[in-house]
């Protein structure tokens, strides 16, 4: 038996096919447009805190890819994708983690001598600037992306349905409901946002689309037998 998905977040080419070779259809929009700002980004910072790849690609868009390779920025980033992006662009990363809670913890810890420039966007989440301030950690924060929600209607009863943030989540929830769909989660936070709306909710054991996708597989083989 056939299932079918949707995903919240628009998938490359090899990501839908590890879907497509699994027997799994899939449809797939994003939940939520990003619309990148062009702030003046303050050139005496050079400890950048990047909370994800669209933090990145503001900046390289803001800065100029020669003007980030004239500067010796250090990089404290959420996530092993962003990560990626920025060593690709010859930005030296000093610490990386997988959720927003413990970069700060790291920060604190480590480098609290330091002065960081915080890089988010509009509906970013409190951890990070809540907790540097509470431990007296100087931080510029500036906004360098805004999310819009993009509102579909579905008819489709979805085998399950794939989060990665929780806004996400907001954006189809203003329209549609999870009914019987397992709500697969890209991690403990927006598995949060999930749990207001259904209890049938996997978490990727990484923070990673992949990760995400393997356990879609894993639970639908499953339920398909």
């Amino acid at each position: 038996m056939s299932m079918t998905v949707l995903s919240t977040k628009i998938l490359t080419a090899s990501q839908k096919a590890i879907l497509t070779n699994a027997n799994i259809k899939a449809e797939e929009y994003d939940a939520i447009n990003i619309e990148y700002l062009t702030p003046n980004i303050d050139p005496d910072f050079k400890n950048i805190i990047f909370t994800s790849q669209n933090t990145v690609k503001a900046f390289l868009k803001i800065m100029g890819p020669q003007n980030v390779k004239k500067n010796s920025y250090s990089a404290f980033c959420v996530g092993e994708k962003t990560k990626s992006v920025l060593e690709k662009n010859g930005i030296n990363v000093m610490e990386m983690t997988n959720y927003g809670a413990e970069l700060a913890e790291i920060l604190v810890n480590k480098h609290s001598n330091e002065t960081f420039l915080f890089l988010c966007g509009d509906k970013r989440r409190d951890e990070i600037p809540s907790y540097l301030t509470k431990h007296k950690v100087a931080f510029k924060e500036q906004t360098v992306y805004q999310n819009t929600p993009n509102h579909l209607t579905f008819d489709t009863d979805f085998d399950g349905i794939l989060f990665f943030s929780p806004s996400g989540i907001e954006s189809f929830i203003a329209r549609n409901n999870l009914k019987k769909s397992v709500a697969f989660c890209i991690g403990t936070t927006t598995a949060s946002e999930a749990k207001k709306h259904t209890k049938n909710i996997i978490i990727a054991q990484k923070p990673t689309i992949e990760s995400v996708l393997e356990r879609v597989i894993d639970t639908l083989k499953i339920k398909s037998n």
